[in-house]
């Protein structure tokens, strides 16, 4: 068998063996091959990244003594410039969007854990989530749903691992609902300025009222599709992976406002056929 083939052969078996699936793009900030073109969206941003990472990580892969797979399989290439140097942390602000695409509170500190790990810090700056809402046709987005991962976030800033919570995509009723509710007060509300070109009144003058930041953003709805992760992994997976979050970082430098590093965190467990 040649090397190429070896190197597929042996990843497809960590694969076939793994029930859960980690990935790592890296510092997508340097990377060469996406600064060759510019992905026209967050999703085709985030598509391209999976691949570079199942790539690379195919390319490192090596047998597993005795054949011992893991069952949590973490396809990523560990990076020198991922960690942040303990001197520079006061200088850098480290901020997450956590991408729910299952309910789940383990998942919130699943994620928060790994990324903390791979950058090498003991708390993230701020936590925006943004949870898939399961509605059904008129339903809206309710504040039961949003509790317990919000609850969850709660304790993360309790136990020192988040300094600021925030949300995505809340209207001025559901976001003045969590307000009076929450313990730890959601300090900034992402809205997406594709589907709301000016900021609604409303919410303006409520945010404004609270001290809650508004901020845009231009993800969709759904980040990346069930159909599409399959797409991503189906080279070295004839398996049915569902997704379970999708984590986005960024590293800022304070004093000077720019992105120092940006990368993604995905987490997927097999599912049946």
């Amino acid at each position: 068998m040649d090397p190429q083939n070896n190197m597929e052969h042996e990843a497809k078996m960590y694969l076939s063996h793994a029930k859960t699936l980690r990935l790592h793009t890296g510092n997508i900030v340097n990377r060469s091959r996406l600064k060759k073109k510019c992905p026209c969206s967050p999703s085709e941003e985030l598509q391209d990244c999976i691949q570079a990472a199942l790539s690379d990580w195919k390319a490192a892969t090596k047998p597993p003594s005795n054949k011992d797979f893991p069952d949590t399989l973490d396809c990523s290439i560990p990076q020198p410039t991922d960690a942040i140097p303990p001197e520079e942390r006061e200088e850098l602000r480290v901020s997450v969007k956590l991408f729910l695409c299952e309910a789940g509170e383990s998942s919130i500190r699943d994620a928060v854990e790994m990324v903390c790990q791979t950058l090498a810090v003991s708390q993230l700056d701020s936590v925006i989530i943004a949870p898939t809402w399961p509605l059904a046709e008129g339903e809206n987005q309710s504040l039961a749903y949003l509790k317990p991962a919000w609850e969850e976030l709660e304790s993360l800033v309790r136990s020192q691992r988040i300094a600021a919570i925030g949300t995505s995509d809340l209207d001025k009723d559901l976001l003045e609902q969590l307000y009076t509710w929450a313990q730890v007060k959601p300090s900034s509300n992402q809205v997406n300025l594709a589907s709301c070109c000016v900021m609604p009144a409303d919410l303006t003058a409520f945010a404004k009222e609270f001290d809650i930041q508004l901020l845009t953003h231009n993800d969709p709805k759904e980040l990346m599709s069930a159909a599409t992760f399959q797409e991503a992994v189906q080279d070295l997976s004839a398996a049915i992976w569902r997704l379970e979050w999708v984590l986005r970082y960024s590293i800022i430098v304070k004093s000077r406002g720019i992105i120092k590093a940006k990368g993604y965190l995905v987490s997927a467990g097999k599912g049946s056929q």
